[in-house]
């Protein structure tokens, strides 16, 4: 009789439920496709008594998820926990030093932790598997390990936060302001414990670091990426975007230059008909451009029970299967560290600021822009009842660096009122 895989599930929140359900009714599809039966033999969690939706009775119990980790008859540790550090870390440190492979949504502690768990899991002769960590049920962590692996990945682009692009489409399509659709957002259920995660760019962030590292065959470095979150959108930045036929995006980019690995994610805007352009919802979208198939797009639903467990057991069958492959795509000990880049490529930008309401203003801040080299494409001034005036410009193409100058010099004008909303107009 062919020798089952047998998991031990750490983690029995949303995710983890929806994986236990995926092994108890496609029991005999996961066997046909693997060549052997995928079986839970235990799990963990913080409560036993919380009613979960699925039968756990067939399942030995361990309230610690180390003592999980460290059965005998546990082959694949499944940690669904989440958090940097604490449980879920030295969970995965001890299966891996017990000789198990471990499949894990957690993209926090894989984008701190990452290298030095690689390292350890392969010295071991055992294997990560992240799919669900990076875009929910989209397969880009396979797509550029295996599908484009004869590829040299030249950028990576996408929307990789379903939280961030619901609020956004939503301010769009009902007309309103960012903090009553924040507080929709978190009466649903979508928004992490701390909001700042999402909204702040910090969750996409730990994704865009885990595919730069695949990407451009570097350590993961997280601590590199350029982080600006959507909470400074307004309602008025959405509508003056769509007068112009874009729409905003919490847009993550990653590419390798001269200069060093550029990461960033910031809210930016996108053709309005473009795919990025036209992502509603909660959907994401990773674009992959490669050298040799051009640009890859992959679409999909970027989190819920349903979609991450899919991703959970695409890894899980792979290992039934015998498929090993390196965590980030190539020897964790080969990983150079990424030198960490400041965006540099020109890019037109949309800048919106408060003018005080009177004769000269408009001329001294076309001055501060002229003098740092940033030529005026499109400006905009909008009726108001208030003692400052909303003036939209859009520029030429320019650099962040030359932006960055003509902000710091607005204040000197003394008529901007607040640090103005800058926006890159990213061509996609």
């Amino acid at each position: 009789m062919t020798t089952p895989l047998r998991l031990g599930i750490a983690g029995l929140g949303t995710v983890g439920a929806g994986v236990v359900k995926i092994v108890q009714s496609r029991a005999n599809l996961l066997a046909q496709r693997s060549g052997r039966p995928v079986v839970i033999t235990a799990v963990s969690a913080r409560t036993r008594d919380k009613d979960r939706g699925v039968d756990l009775s067939a399942y030995d119990w361990e309230d610690d998820p180390v003592a999980l980790a460290r059965r005998d008859d546990v082959d694949v540790l499944v940690e669904l926990m989440g958090g940097s550090d604490g449980p879920a870390k030295a969970a995965t440190e001890a299966a891996i030093a017990s000789g198990k492979d471990v499949v894990t949504a957690n993209k926090a502690m894989l984008a701190i932790h990452g290298q030095a768990l690689a390292e350890a899991a392969e010295e071991a002769g055992r294997v990560i598997r992240f799919e669900a960590a990076v875009a929910g049920g989209i397969p880009v962590v396979k797509a550029l390990t295996e599908g484009l692996a004869g590829n040299s990945i030249e950028r990576v682009m996408g929307v990789m936060n379903g939280t961030c692009n619901y609020i956004l489409t939503r301010m769009e399509g009902e007309g309103l302001p960012y903090e009553t659709v924040f507080d929709e957002a978190n009466a649903l259920g979508y928004l992490e414990a701390d909001p700042t995660l999402d909204v702040g760019g910090i969750d996409a962030g730990h994704k865009l670091a885990l595919l730069a590292s695949i990407a451009f065959g570097t350590r993961v470095d997280f601590a590199g990426v350029e982080l600006e979150g959507i909470e400074r959108i307004s309602i008025d930045d959405i509508r003056h975007a769509a007068d112009m036929g874009f729409r905003i995006k919490l847009l993550g980019v990653a590419q390798m230059t001269g200069r060093g690995l550029e990461q960033r994610m910031s809210p930016c805007l996108v053709p309005a008909s473009s795919p990025l352009g036209t992502l509603e919802g909660p959907t994401n979208m990773v674009v992959l451009e490669g050298d040799a198939v051009g640009q890859v797009f992959l679409r999909g639903a970027g989190a819920g029970e349903g979609p991450t467990a899919s991703a959970v057991m695409g890894d899980v069958m792979d290992i039934a299967r015998g498929f090993r492959v390196s965590t980030f795509g190539a020897p964790a000990a080969a990983l150079e560290p990424a030198r960490a880049a400041r965006a540099s490529a020109a890019a037109p930008y949309y800048l919106r600021m408060e003018l005080e309401d009177r004769p000269g203003a408009l001329a001294k801040v076309a001055t501060v822009l002229g003098e740092a080299g940033i030529s005026i494409d499109r400006m905009r001034q909008y009726r108001h009842t208030d003692p400052t005036a909303p003036v939209l410009i859009v520029t030429h193409k320019t650099t962040r660096d030359a932006l960055d100058h003509a902000r710091a010099g607005f204040a000197a004008t003394g008529v901007v009122a607040g640090d103005p909303v800058a926006l890159r107009i990213e061509q996609v």
